[in-house]
């Protein structure tokens, strides 16, 4: 299993992210460009000193993604019909999360070999990107039974 992040533009999810990663001991793709220096201090004050245990493959973009990575792609997107908890994880999924900001274009959507969708209440737009993902991450690890003992 592992985490993606499609040009992510806010340096603190990123952070976020990838302290989740590092907790969860899950790999983390990010697919350049990022909105921000990656040496940005926000990315840093939230993945602490947490961020530099996660495992991290940088890609210059969705071709170079896809180049180095093939297992099945499983994308959060709130345009999915499928509910993340009617979903049926494997091992070597790979979750992607879009930018805070746009989301993923059509080519990486279409991409995707099953989108999910966190149930939210009526007239609700969206999570916050981190913590949809800390959600879908749960319950993938939950049903593959790879939480760090």
């Amino acid at each position: 299993m592992r985490l993606v992040l499609y040009q992510p533009d806010m340096p603190g999810n990123v952070g976020t992210l990838l302290r989740l990663a590092a907790c969860l001991e899950v790999p983390v793709d990010i697919i350049e460009p990022c909105g921000f220096p990656f040496s940005d201090r926000g990315l840093k004050r939230a993945g602490m000193d947490y961020a530099a245990a996660a495992r991290l493959d940088r890609h210059d973009d969705w071709t170079a993604f896809r180049a180095a990575r093939r297992e099945r792609l499983v994308l959060l997107t709130v345009r999915a019909s499928q509910f993340h908890v009617d979903a049926a994880y494997r091992p070597d999924d790979l979750l992607m999360v879009g930018s805070e900001g746009a989301g993923v274009p059509a080519v990486v959507h279409e991409a995707a070999d099953l989108r999910v969708r966190v149930p939210l209440a009526k007239d609700m737009r969206s999570l916050n990107v981190a913590v949809a993902a800390a959600m879908v991450l749960g319950e993938a690890l939950r049903q593959t039974g790879q939480f760090p003992s």
